[in-house]
């Protein structure tokens, strides 16, 4: 809670004791409807009543037991829901306190936890409850995705909306250009080894640096087996004027500058 609604909290029902309560999303459904259809003459209904019993002659120290009761209302007699529940009641647990807020944003301590229980159908209500379960389980075992013929074969109600990438009209007379594919390094076949070599000091010849892919466009090698050779040839620019690019080591330099001589 922010130090805003710490302002203007109200405590003067924190000292109250309440009981917390975990109940089955059937009950609290049931006691929900009960208050929405009781109407503004009646905005807190009766839904339940707790039975509290105990042995006043019992020689040991009296345990309590708790009951309670579902009232007799339009949600709880249309359908199998127990009427009947126990009440298990448990002291250790974690210091908790309840909180409100109303219609105007104020926010309220309603109290402090002092007993919280579990619930569990009573054994006079098995008969309903197994009742229950059963209906539950025929409900999930319904499909409720089922197959639908569109009247309208067209796809205009699919269409997505204008402004969303990749819109064509169903009736464009245009068709989308097909995107050019590069060949893969499976349609690629190895060179022999020494004759890849020349090929690359000759390409060296022209520029001094390269980057891979124009080399594997250049040779129409497969680019694993060129960077195998590049490797052995060639130094890789990490940094400066020319990162990203080949270039021959020095000693293939020079055995590139001798054969351009000779040549010319």
């Amino acid at each position: 809670m922010g130090d805003e609604a710490a302002k203007h909290l109200e405590t003067a029902r924190a000292d109250r004791s309440v009981w917390l309560m975990k109940c089955p999303p059937v009950v609290s459904q049931a006691w929900q409807g009960a208050s929405s259809s009781s109407g503004e003459a009646n905005p807190n209904p009766v839904v339940a009543k707790v039975v509290l019993s105990l042995n006043p002659l019992s020689a040991a120290e009296p345990t309590l037991q708790f009951k309670m009761e579902m009232a007799q209302t339009r949600e709880t007699s249309t359908c199998n829901l127990p009427k009947s529940y126990s009440l298990n009641m448990f002291k250790d647990f974690v210091p908790m306190c309840v909180f409100s807020e109303n219609g105007q944003g104020k926010h309220s301590c309603e109290g402090k936890v002092e007993h919280k229980f579990d619930m569990e159908p009573h054994k006079d209500n098995l008969l309903n409850y197994a009742k229950l379960c059963r209906e539950r389980t025929q409900k999930s075992m319904v499909k409720t995705r089922k197959v639908q013929v569109l009247d309208n074969d067209h796809g205009m109600s699919m269409r997505p909306m204008p402004g969303m990438v990749g819109l064509i009209t169903t009736g464009s007379k245009e068709k989308r250009k097909p995107t050019p594919t590069k060949p893969s390094d499976v349609k690629r076949t190895r060179r022999d080894r020494r004759e890849l070599e020349n090929i690359i000091f000759k390409l060296f010849e022209k520029q001094p640096n390269w980057a891979l892919k124009a080399l594997v466009q250049e040779t129409d090698q497969p680019e694993q087996f060129l960077k195998e050779i590049l490797n052995d040839l060639c130094m890789y620019n990490k940094r400066g004027p020319n990162q990203g690019t080949h270039e021959l080591k020095p000693e293939y330099k020079k055995l590139s500058e001798e054969a351009a001589a000779d040549a010319s």
